[in-house]
């Protein structure tokens, strides 16, 4: 049996073959496209599944362990998504019986994790994670993912609607909070974290900016760092990418607070989330 593992975002797709040996992972046959969600459900399924084929191949001796951003009834594989836009088409729909359908394979070669939980079981398998028995994995990108992991147990930890100073944790650790950051104190326009690099852009403004937020991102953690006697924090995410830049502000608050932990940034990038996925297909 051959083990795929997929990652479908918003949109993107990113499939490959997954080897895993002993706390070891290679991969092969990886393909990614991305895929306008927004559109007809039978169309989506045809961009995700022209993707998994090229991974897969020809052959239908395949294990699909697929990581899903929720809402999402896992177990069932029905898409519970309805008011982000994107997916919308899928509300209440049965995922698992389209893809099975186009890939011509039974529905039981297909599994769904959420993909926060992926992302961290993967890490855990073969990347930064390893080691840790107590761990938070938190994905930093245009929103914020979240899971915990005690012992052999990971699960989603939909921290991102948590309180936090005067409104969710989201609003302060995702995309947005930079854009208003920049916006509000500085003056000036950016479509993402990335822009802050701009040679437009004076590097003691950046600074600030990162600064804050690392602060942010501390002030956030330790509570929960307290409460599960977390050993270690993974992070990913396309704002993780910035780490240099925020994460001793980070580290020197949690020093302050006299909970001084590791910090690791993914060591297998996008492609824990497959690894994560394909691992869950063998649990359940």
């Amino acid at each position: 049996m051959i083990r795929i593992g997929v990652d479908i975002g918003g949109s993107h797709i990113s499939a490959a073959k997954v080897h895993l040996e002993s706390g070891k992972v290679s991969f092969s046959d990886f393909h990614e496209a991305d895929v306008n969600t927004f559109g007809k459900k039978e169309e989506i399924i045809e961009s995700w599944c022209e993707v998994i084929k090229s991974s897969s191949g020809s052959s239908r001796d395949i294990q699909i362990g697929i990581a899903m951003p929720g809402p999402f009834d896992y177990p069932n594989g029905i898409s519970l998504i309805k008011e982000q836009g994107k997916m919308a088409s899928f509300y209440q729909v049965s995922v698992k019986n389209l893809l099975a359908k186009n890939l011509e394979i039974p529905e039981n070669q297909i599994s769904f994790t959420n993909d926060a939980e992926a992302f961290l079981i993967g890490e855990s398998y073969a990347g930064a994670g390893k080691g840790f028995q107590n761990s938070i994995g938190l994905t930093l990108g245009t929103g914020l993912g979240s899971a915990i992991k005690v012992h052999e147990f990971v699960k989603d930890a939909k921290l991102w609607t948590a309180p936090f100073r005067d409104g969710i944790a989201e609003d302060y650790l995702g995309t947005a909070w930079f854009k208003n950051d920049a916006r509000e104190n500085f003056n000036f326009e950016i479509n993402g974290v990335k822009d802050l690099f701009s040679n437009e852009v004076n590097p003691s403004f950046r600074q600030a900016i990162f600064e804050r937020f690392g602060r942010a991102l501390g002030e956030f953690l330790f509570p929960y760092l307290i409460r599960l006697k977390t050993e270690g924090v993974v992070l990913g995410g396309k704002i993780s990418l910035a780490s240099e830049y925020f994460l001793p502000t980070t580290n020197e608050y949690l020093k302050t607070m006299g909970y001084s932990i590791p910090i690791k940034i993914s060591e297998l990038g996008e492609k824990s989330a497959l690894v994560g996925a394909c691992l869950s297909v063998e649990e359940k």
